[in-house]
């Protein structure tokens, strides 16, 4: 009776060994998936890094022309002002011209 008793205590201890042991490997299998997921997000974050960063660039190549473009139209907005003073001028001295 006494072997009995061993032997189901033994079992018993072998069954929560096994389910230990399942669990282990269980999370080993989690952790290694989680893993390769925080690699791919890692991957995935540099390469939206780096299209940031281009982006970043040509943000700037398109502030620098912006502003290009309104240098020059300012200067457009200059001489048109100039030209029109000019032919106010000719206008006034074709207009005293004839009195």
């Amino acid at each position: 009776m006494i072997a009995i008793g061993v032997e189901t205590k033994v079992s018993r201890l072998e069954s929560i060994v096994e389910q230990i042991g399942e669990a282990v490997l269980s999370t080993t299998e989690t952790i290694e998936r989680l893993g390769q997921r925080v690699d791919s997000l890692s991957l995935q974050l540099e390469i939206q890094g780096k299209q940031v960063e281009q982006q970043s660039y040509q943000i700037f190549a398109l502030c620098d022309a912006v502003q290009s473009l309104a240098d020059s139209h300012q200067e457009s907005i200059r001489q048109i002002s100039q030209l029109s003073q000019t032919l106010d001028r000719l206008l006034y001295l074709i207009q005293n011209s004839d009195e």
